[in-house]
């Protein structure tokens, strides 16, 4: 059985190229059903995400010129325009890659948590439509085992690598938990939005909304079923939220140091955290030198992310580490798969010399009585056992270690067929 992997990513292709060969999601059943088809796949699934489509094949076929075929043809894109944009992978690197993608280590952002899920829908997908049934189907959940175990044994998902995380990991440092905490959006725009989401996932509950455009308030205040705040009157709200995110397109301060040590006193000096991913900058710098007021710019955030990034890439050089040894362990387990049927063959040829050779001996010993029968039954099995261990054992130690010299010496000396 033979493994092979072909697909392109965000590195090796631009978004025009990967939106054209994207799977939607209502048609991947029938898109998998297709692939089955072609000649020689036996097993077969597709991954497909806005950052990469990667179709996975097992069978006794050239991989490579069959996936390429099929993304021209399932997806209406002549083969020129995709083909210098596609990876290949085969056998051992195949097996690698599946653990790395598993891993998060061949993501954009290294360690994020989205791509094992993507992996699991597609493998559900696939099982769905019987285009999983051995091989692969093994392969693919040993791969969410090692991830599994990337994550549990490295802390590769543990730091922020993006500016909307990082804003929630220093939201944790200022209020611990973030339940019961309010939000106040200052500018509707989309990275602001985006840092919302993630402090809303982390249990902020109250979010307040101000633009100067009232329909884009409205649309963002909908999502999290929040309150819109006239943006003339936003500084009013100051007192009810504890964590403010700014990205307004102002050309000058909207909150100074003044407005804030008002603002702050109204408060009772209850800390408040301010976001300001505004450029130029919508909040007055000199307001960190107010206590309980803890602001971060956009350059800030940089910084939390950065150090952030070198803390993952460490913890990305022991996931491959895992990887490797994963890797090592499956591969050995295929190549002892491999054999099954020689020391199988093996097997079933000693068992006819052992039943050749006793019903001749019977013929001279006459008739036996059941226990006498059993007795020699037992002593020639246990004989051939002993005869064939050796050689079973040896046999799968060569295989594991990818030597086939002592298998084929085997097939030779008990004429085992290929």
């Amino acid at each position: 059985m033979k493994l092979f992997i072909t697909g392109l990513n965000h590195r090796t292709a631009p978004v025009e190229v990967r939106e054209k060969v994207a799977f939607p999601a209502a048609n991947i059943e029938e898109a998998l059903r297709g692939l089955l088809a072609q000649s020689g796949v036996e097993e077969g699934v597709i991954l497909s995400t806005c950052n990469r489509v990667e179709v996975a094949v097992a069978g006794e076929c050239d991989g490579k010129a069959v996936v390429e075929k099929f993304l021209a043809v399932a997806r209406n894109v002549p083969e020129t325009q995709i083909s210098e944009h596609l990876y290949h992978y085969q056998g051992r690197e195949a097996i690698r890659h599946l653990f790395r993608v598993a891993s998060s280590l061949d993501s954009m952002v290294v360690g994020e948590p989205q791509i094992l899920g993507q992996l699991k829908d597609a493998y559900t997908a696939a099982k769905n439509s019987g285009t999983l049934n051995g091989f692969l189907d093994g392969l693919l959940t040993r791969a969410f085992s090692v991830a599994k175990r990337v994550r549990s044994e490295t802390e590769i998902g543990q730091n922020a690598v993006s500016v909307s995380y990082a804003a929630v990991e220093l939201a944790r440092e200022i209020f611990g938990k973030l339940q019961g905490h309010a939000i106040l959006l200052i500018g509707a725009g989309k990275m602001s939005e985006l840092a919302a989401r993630h402090l809303h996932r982390a249990g902020a509950e109250r979010i307040f909304v101000t633009n100067r455009t009232r329909e884009r308030a409205d649309q963002v205040a909908a999502i999290f079923n929040g309150t819109v705040v006239p943006y003339e009157n936003f500084q009013a709200s100051l007192t009810q939220v504890d964590i403010v995110i700014t990205s307004s397109g102002a050309p000058h301060y909207i909150l100074t140091r003044d407005q804030m040590k008002s603002v702050l006193q109204q408060r009772k000096n209850k800390p408040i955290f301010l976001i300001d991913i505004a450029v130029p900058r919508n909040i007055d710098p000199a307001i960190n030198k107010l206590d309980n007021a803890f602001l971060y710019d956009i350059d800030d955030l940089g910084r939390v992310v950065e150090q952030n990034r070198v803390s993952r890439q460490q913890e990305a050089e022991e996931a491959e580490r895992i990887i490797e040894e994963e890797v090592e362990k499956m591969v050995a387990r295929l190549r002892e798969r491999e054999v099954a049927p020689t020391i199988v063959r093996l097997q079933e040829q000693l068992e006819a010399i052992r039943s050749g050779e006793l019903d001749r001996l019977r013929g001279r010993l006459g008739n036996l009585t059941t226990q006498q029968e059993e007795a020699l039954d037992a002593l020639t099995k246990g004989m051939m056992a002993k005869v064939a261990h050796g050689a079973i054992a040896e046999v799968r130690k060569q295989a594991s270690r990818g030597d086939a010299t002592v298998i084929d010496t085997i097939r030779r000396i008990f004429r085992i067929p290929e």
